[in-house]
């Protein structure tokens, strides 16, 4: 009888499950398979354009010393980007966890929550505004500060940081918040009881039960900064060539759609040998 009714819930678990699962391979699957067939062709299969399967979209990327190096300027953008959303956004996480109680943490919410109620295009022209010379930042420092100080952010790497860093801080806070929640206050009062210091417990004690949180944080951060694009070229203008970019000029501008697929599929697998290579250093954090 256990049997049966164990069996007829995994069943109704499956038929709720399904329809989820077969969208997400359809939306995951079917365009990696397309993009996939295309970094073999010698040119797009439509127009009336003669195409072959080939190698040489990758064989460009190896003779091409341009593309490795725009890769690993992407990588370390990526790197940059996520060191400091972490190094911001666990102090926010821990403040809304720990510290404030009831309205306070509902606005702090709120501010955290604002740049997923905007469009990406137009938080990247209103750090363009602030950033330009004669722009908001400027003006006040000028009005600030006695002496004269042109100061002109626009159109260099600190821009696009910038840019990145405030479109993809709220995935770390929120995901560190929701593991410094899971963390019982009396674990930390008992540790305060038996003389423990502050910097003691944050890192013997909250860190690596946050840990989880704040890898999944990461990575969520670091996957997509990678690959971004419209944040390096307009924030970055002739600074902004990264690897995203390159792809980007394939598709739109170049009509090379088989390269920027070979492109897209070299970047993704940088992408998963660098979370590979962590991975051993993750599962020790989240044990």
């Amino acid at each position: 009888m256990s049997g049966s009714l164990a069996r007829t819930d995994r069943l109704r678990a499956l038929a709720l499950l399904s329809p989820a699962y077969l969208w997400l391979m359809a939306a995951v699957f079917l365009p990696l398979s397309a993009m996939a067939f295309f970094s073999f062709l010698s040119d797009v299969p439509f127009g009336g354009r003669d195409w072959q399967f080939t190698l040489d979209n990758y064989r460009a990327f190896l003779e091409t010393p341009t593309y490795a190096t725009l890769l690993w300027k992407s990588v370390k953008l990526g790197l940059i980007v996520t060191a400091l959303s972490v190094l911001i956004g666990f102090p926010c996480a821990y403040v809304l966890a720990k510290v404030v109680r009831g309205r306070s943490r509902e606005a702090l919410f709120l501010l955290v929550i604002l740049p997923f109620w905007s469009n990406s295009l137009v938080r990247i022209f209103s750090w363009a505004i602030v950033l330009r010379g004669n722009g908001i930042l400027g003006s006040t420092v000028d009005a600030i500060l006695p002496w004269d100080v042109r100061l002109n952010l626009m159109f260099s790497p600190t821009a696009i940081v910038i840019g990145l860093v405030h479109s993809y801080l709220p995935y770390v806070i929120l995901t560190s918040y929701l593991a410094l929640q899971a963390i019982d206050d009396s674990l930390i009062e008992a540790a305060r009881s038996l003389g423990a210091r502050r910097r003691t417990i944050l890192r013997r004690l909250i860190l690596p039960l946050a840990a989880p949180g704040i890898i999944a944080g990461a990575v969520l951060i670091f996957v997509p900064v990678v690959g971004s694009f419209m944040e390096p070229r307009i924030l970055g203008g002739r600074r902004g060539t990264y690897y995203g970019t390159v792809i980007e000029d394939q598709f739109v501008a170049v009509f090379n759609w088989p390269l920027g697929a070979a492109l897209s599929f070299i970047l993704l697998a940088v992408v998963l040998g660098i979370l590979a290579l962590a991975s051993p250093a993750i599962r020790r954090a989240t044990l």
